[in-house]
């Protein structure tokens, strides 16, 4: 057991100090989980957590990617952004578009999205509410938050429970063996893009015959 005297080498705040600091942690709380309804998709608006290994895409591949997954869905289809944020966003300021679209993601700052959000963790695949059912999604577009053989073979489990067929995974370069092997995707031309420089070159690939592969990327 510790010596009591110990407690007084440990510095003490003031109480105006611990007042300010209250307020500066409310204020960030309030900023995480009440973006507001005038900007409640925003990309950044909820911002990113490293320590979740949270990078968000810049605006242009956002919203190249949410284009590509409404025409892989079709007219009317079903989109599931798996730990894939800053493209469910994208796709919710397309509201005028005909599909629907929910988000899978552990993080559960985007329980402010209501019923469309669904808590996911990577470690536990298949451990989805019963309103979601197999094969149900037109299409998966996925977003592994660690470059890892583990990582991306349990989010795998989740994308093919989910998708009647196609899938858009965005991850690493490196993983490219792992994920031709895992989920029969290939890599594409178009190099996605965030809103700040990754050490690890990411890419996307798909299952099938896509957009993404008729153009070379724009920087």
């Amino acid at each position: 057991m510790a010596d009591s005297d110990d407690d007084d080498d440990v510095p003490q705040l003031s109480s105006h100090t611990l007042a300010a600091l209250q307020e500066f942690y409310d204020e960030q709380q309030h900023r995480n989980t009440d973006p507001g309804e005038d900007n409640k998709y925003n990309i950044g608006v909820i911002e990113e957590n490293w320590q979740l290994s949270q990078f968000w895409y810049n605006e242009e591949t956002a919203l190249r990617l949410a284009t590509e997954a409404i025409m892989a869905a079709g007219k009317g289809g079903r989109i599931a952004c798996v730990s894939a944020p800053s493209v469910y966003q994208k796709l919710r300021e397309l509201k005028d578009e005909d599909f629907s679209v929910c988000i899978l993601e552990y993080d559960k700052r985007f329980a402010v999205y209501g019923e469309e959000f669904i808590y996911y963790d990577y470690n536990n695949p298949l451990n989805l509410p019963e309103k979601l059912t197999p094969h149900s999604f037109d299409i998966v577009i996925a977003d592994p938050p660690y470059l890892s053989e583990e990582c991306l073979r349990k989010t795998a489990e989740t994308i093919k429970f989910l998708t009647q067929g196609k899938i858009l995974l965005c991850t690493g370069a490196i993983m490219e063996k792992e994920a031709a092997e895992l989920l029969g995707v290939k890599m594409c031309k178009f190099i996605p893009k965030h809103t700040r420089n990754l050490a690890n070159e990411f890419r996307c690939y798909v299952n099938y015959d896509s957009g993404l592969n008729s153009e070379v990327n724009y920087s």
